[in-house]
């Protein structure tokens, strides 16, 4: 039986997916790396690290399953988003990667918006943020004028990694889209903003879509790694569109529940028309002609993180999460806002912070774990608030993936604070299994991408909304809706004052 390998191209590690026909994970390997930090603000990444790990974890993939040198036919990359990388005229990186948590880019990020900001709105349907990869070329143009200078390409991580294996230089749309270059309509690169900052067109690869086969593996990596056939190497896409795709959400009345690090919500939008104003992230898809917008909850997992480390440092997450479900809904009266690192939907403010209100005597260390879980929960829900109000949606079902997906409780607490139907998965694998189904699609096992999810996604359980529960979640919300506002003016203070 043939192969497809899905590569995820994360932040601290690059995953190595094996699926055969049947849509089944033969085998998985990964490989970490690190990020430096040279100083406050400062995330980036050397990618030769990342060449390093995925020759590495070829080789494991390769010694768990023998026969994969010869019957291997496609590979296909998930990457990281945003994250700047800049090539010479040989093709090697000029400096290290910018990553998309680098946060030093807020001078550019306000010149942006008082030069251009209506333009790029207009253009990109996204808001300059720190985030996305044109603050961070004008961050390099302003203090590395020797580096750009030098400048052949600019680049996304997935991209420098396929140039590895191809020898060509692309983009797909997907994570085009998450550069504040592309525009949305026309997918083009935007000339307009090109020409306003002083990037050179030729800099920018050329644009593709997704399951698209931008070349073979060379031939020197084909003999490095000793396979028998030629390997269709496909264009890949952006991290959320492809974790989007392997959880099956390719139709705009599915949505995705991501609790990790971060936390996502995530809707496929069917037209161009990002009606959302820059309250949410809206980008291409990697299904062909959709598009998809997204909420993000900067500090999700990690608030549950960083709840346990201080207050719990020795408890399992499984005994901490025992047992909640005999606190009632509401904690009691104690809620909790999420935003330990600040907040990213809908308010956008770096300088807020998290809170615990409606403390007393009675509340135990259970009250406080179940808060942190509905607080990470409700501002989610201001991600589905947006979908449904300012985008009109009906949502059907949600995919819940991630830390959520793994508790009984915390499922139900979604189903019951959504008030949708919520889904899990029988195997989930994330964004290394919708590049997956994008390289099988580009070899030609599926003539679409629907039809690969339709045999390659199975579904496990699933958690109805118990309307006692939505009620009383309902008068919570309405609560939490308040809290940013009460609280802004006195977290800005506290900040500028530190």
């Amino acid at each position: 039986m043939s192969y497809v390998l899905g590569i995820d191209l994360g932040t601290s590690s690059l995953k190595g997916i094996l699926i055969n026909r049947d849509g089944k994970v033969v085998a998985e390997k990964s490989e970490a790396y690190g990020v430096i930090s040279s100083q406050s603000g400062y995330s980036e990444q050397n990618p030769d690290d990342w060449i390093n790990a995925f020759n590495k974890v070829i080789f494991k993939l390769m010694n768990h399953t023998g026969d994969m040198k010869d019957k291997l036919e496609a590979i296909s990359i998930s990457g990281q988003m945003h994250s700047l990388v800049l090539v010479d005229k040989n093709g090697r990186p000029l400096r290290n990667a910018i990553l998309w948590n680098d946060v030093r880019t807020s001078e550019e990020c306000n010149t942006i918006i008082s030069s251009f900001g209506k333009q790029v709105l207009d253009i990109t349907k996204n808001r300059p943020l720190e985030g996305f990869t044109l603050p961070k070329i004008l961050w390099v143009q302003n203090n590395e004028p020797e580096v750009w200078e030098k400048v052949h390409k600019i680049l996304l991580p997935k991209d420098y990694l396929r140039y590895y294996l191809t020898g060509s230089f692309e983009m797909d749309y997907s994570d085009a889209a998450g550069t504040l270059l592309l525009d949305l309509e026309t997918k083009k690169w935007s000339y307009d903003i090109l020409e306003k900052f002083h990037i050179p067109v030729d800099f920018m690869p050329r644009l593709v879509e997704s399951a698209e086969i931008t070349g073979k593996l060379n031939k020197q990596l084909k003999n490095k790694f000793n396979f028998s056939n030629e390997i269709d190497i496909a264009a890949g896409g952006a991290d959320n569109a492809c974790a989007a795709l392997g959880a099956g959400v390719t139709q705009s009345n599915i949505g995705l529940c991501s609790i990790g690090t971060s936390g996502v919500f995530l809707s496929v939008e069917n037209d161009d028309t990002g009606t959302y104003e820059g309250d949410l992230h809206y980008f291409n898809h990697v299904v062909p002609g959709k598009y998809y917008s997204m909420g993000v909850t900067l500090a999700a997992g990690k608030s549950l993180d960083w709840f346990k480390n201080n207050f719990a440092p020795n408890t399992s997450f499984e005994e901490l999460l025992a047992d909640i479900d005999e606190i009632s809904i509401g904690s009691e009266g104690l809620l909790f806002t999420p935003y330990i690192n600040g907040e990213r939907t809908p308010h956008f403010d770096g300088k807020i912070r998290g809170s615990f209100l409606g403390m007393d005597a009675r509340h135990t260390r259970k009250h406080f774990t179940r808060s942190v879980m509905e607080g990470i929960t409700f501002s989610l829900r201001d991600s589905l608030h947006l979908l449904q109000t300012k985008g009109n949606k009906k949502f059907t079902s949600i995919i819940s993936v991630g830390g959520g997906a793994k508790s009984s409780i915390w499922l139900q607490m979604q189903a019951d604070i959504f008030n949708i139907p919520v889904h899990t998965l029988e195997t989930e694998q994330g964004p290394g299994y919708g590049a997956a189904m994008l390289a099988a699609v580009g070899c030609g096992w599926y003539e679409t991408l629907e039809q690969c999810a339709k045999d390659f996604i199975d579904y496990k359980d699933v958690y109805h909304p118990i309307q006692e529960n939505v009620s009383k979640y309902n008068d919570f919300y309405n609560i939490y809706q308040q809290i940013y506002g009460s609280i802004k003016n006195i977290s800005h203070k506290i900040s500028d004052n530190l």
